[in-house]
């Protein structure tokens, strides 16, 4: 009767050695992986990713989306890339990089505007009115603010139709309602109206006398109250 060789035999420690080989090799491997994870890219690649991303972005790429997709690389080689990256978008060019919405953008230069309107003539946007416009101001300057209150400081009566329209391009949102009798809705401009207008936050709109003489508005009027900062839209998603 022949028996089989059991785990102290020859067959047991050569199937025992190849297992532990195999495990070391695992071992090794995970182990290398761990390390490719961790590893910090060099500033050399890490600008152009950080421009690939904010082209590709549909919306102005936040620091904090940034920080999120490059959350293995230390937040000060990120900004060092970044500022690296505005140096680069400094040169006389047809595009350029900035900052709107809290966030950051590539795009064509004002002045070009003409020239690149040409390529989309066929999807032509329609214009707001003067009275459009007139209601944005006074929304953007005052907010949150009531289309009572709106009609106050534009000295007529502003047409439901107006609101909608401006609802309706993502300019303006409901933040609200007032509370007082009624309790009309209070409205206030988005993270869209910032982005339409080439703005990085609300500070940055043009001086209230200057938007006063070219709207034909009073300016102490539209200045009367400031946009407070917990109705910044920044905080959209």
């Amino acid at each position: 009767m022949i028996e089989a060789d059991g785990e102290d035999g020859p067959d047991g420690r050569d199937n025992q050695n190849a297992d532990e080989g195999l495990n070391g090799l695992a071992l090794q491997d995970g182990l290398h992986g761990q390390h490719a994870e961790a590893a910090i890219l060099p500033s050399a690649d890490l600008k152009p990713i950080l421009e690939a991303l904010i082209f590709a972005s549909p919306e102005p790429l936040t620091p904090k989306a940034i920080y999120k997709l490059l959350a293995s690389e230390p937040k000060e080689d990120i900004q060092a890339a970044l500022a690296d990256l505005k140096k680069d978008y400094d040169r006389a060019g047809g595009i350029q990089l900035v900052e709107v919405a809290g966030g950051y953008q590539i795009v064509t230069r004002p002045d070009l505007h003409e020239w690149v309107r040409r390529l989309f003539h066929e999807r032509t946007t329609q214009r707001l009115t003067q009275q459009g416009l007139e209601t944005l101001a006074v929304i953007a300057y005052r907010q949150p603010i009531t289309s009572l209150e709106i009609a106050e400081v534009r000295g007529v009566s502003t047409a439901s139709g107006v609101l909608n329209t401006l609802l309706e391009r993502h300019l303006i949102k409901i933040v609200g309602r007032k509370q007082v009798v009624g309790r009309p809705f209070l409205y206030a401009t988005t993270k869209e109206f910032l982005i339409r207008f080439g703005l990085n936050d609300l500070g940055d709109l043009p001086k209230v006398e200057d938007m006063a003489e070219a709207l034909g508005l009073d300016a102490p009027i539209l200045v009367e109250r400031m946009p407070p900062e917990d109705q910044l839209p920044l905080e959209e998603e």
